[in-house]
């Protein structure tokens, strides 16, 4: 792209300036590169080699504001000092509006004007050489290819190179943007993560918490209120051991500690023994083989979740857990009775369903909750390939 100034640049008034201040001292010396009797000069005043002298110097100030009138003034004032003794700051300052027009101007220029000078470069080697029959014709365009051909060859390279660095630049700054747009999503994904993991940990422990000591304090009765106290101790131990587990892993930053074992389902009878002892009438029905790890993680928080939530707000009666293996998937299933209206017997954060949806949609599954023939159903399908993580 072509450089727009609203004004001419310092350097170049000093450019103009210094070629002008320089002709004159040759012309004052009387250092021409022609001679009053050469055919070419027509215009034979001491004073005339000063005009194209002017003329070029004053085109200076345009060579990055206007580069195209820059030039075309330049090769007007060039054409000019053909005909007088001429000054060699004028061609040398032409050189300099050729190079800037292929570095500065449009596209366009910077295409045209190269192969323009070449084409005059050849032509003005061929065409005397062939009109004078003498090879010494080819030092005409030698000459063109020296003022003209050669500034807008480097001219066109340098662009070439500055194009490429701006454009590594542009990747530059667009692969850093892409790098915090990842490293903001992964912190997204991260929290989103975590935020799940301690949900799935500590609500069900929380939870039995609220329940048994609501019961102590509502139940003036000293053995149901240890019974209550056991629970709620049992627990809050529980609890405590896992949230010291989650803490521990984001605070080690060693690199040293063993990761903590993730739940397995393997672990369901436990997990719905702790259920049965939280109060809640549970019948475990797994029908599984091998499954990945990550199907399997999310198959554990997901009946762990359910069960918190049937503890929460199911009515009395039988909760079943039942997972299936079928169709290249892990089929989750809880129900438990449901009745419209009832009050939760502990409140609830409102994430476990969401968290539970992640869960599903992470590795390319399926999720449904919501009310069933007089039931509360939870059925998610997790597919055993672990989906295309998100």
């Amino acid at each position: 792209m072509a450089r727009t100034l609203a004004r001419p640049h310092r350097d170049d008034w000093w450019i103009a300036v210094a070629g002008l201040l320089g002709g004159v001292l040759l012309w004052a010396f009387g250092i021409h590169p022609r001679t009053p009797s050469d055919s070419l000069v027509l215009w034979h005043a001491p004073w005339a080699a000063l005009v194209p002298l002017a003329l070029t110097a004053a085109a200076e100030p345009l060579r990055r504001v206007r580069p195209r009138t820059g030039l075309l003034t330049g090769t007007a004032a060039l054409v000019l000092d053909t005909v007088t003794l001429g000054s060699v700051i004028t061609v040398v300052l032409y050189t300099d509006l050729v190079y800037a027009a292929v570095l500065y101007g449009t596209p366009a220029s910077a295409r045209r004007i190269p192969w323009i000078t070449g084409m005059l470069t050849v032509l003005g080697g061929v065409v005397p050489a062939a009109l004078w029959r003498d090879p010494q014709g080819l030092l005409i365009g030698l000459g063109v290819g020296v003022v003209a051909l050669a500034p807008a060859a480097t001219g066109s390279l340098v662009r070439g190179h500055r194009d490429a660095a701006e454009a590594a630049r542009l990747r530059a700054e667009q692969t850093a943007l892409l790098a915090e747009m990842d490293r903001a999503q992964a912190v997204t994904a991260e929290r989103a993560r975590v935020a799940r993991e301690l949900h799935d940990m500590v609500a069900n422990h929380l939870s039995a918490i609220a329940i048994h000591s609501t019961a102590a304090l509502s139940l003036d009765d000293a053995r149901t209120s240890r019974d209550a106290l056991a629970v709620v101790r049992e627990n809050s131990v529980a609890g405590l051991a896992e949230m010291r587990r989650l803490i521990g892993i984001l605070r080690d930053r060693s690199g040293d500690r063993e990761p903590a074992a993730s739940p397995t389902l393997a672990g369901l009878g436990a997990l719905v023994g702790t259920a049965r002892a939280n109060g809640l009438d549970v019948r475990l029905d797994a029908g599984h083989g091998d499954v990945p790890a990550p199907v399997e993680l999310a198959a554990y928080r997901i009946v762990q979740e359910s069960l918190t939530n049937a503890l929460k707000h199911a009515a009395e009666g039988c909760v079943h857990v039942v997972l299936r293996q079928r169709d290249g998937a892990l089929d989750i299933r809880v129900t438990s009775p449901y009745r419209p209206g009832d009050d939760p017997r502990a409140p609830g954060s409102g994430s476990g369903l969401t968290g539970m949806r992640e869960r599903a949609a992470l590795l390319g599954g399926t999720f449904e909750a919501g009310p069933r023939d007089g039931l509360w159903a939870v059925r998610a399908a997790l597919p055993l390939t672990e989906g295309d993580p998100a």
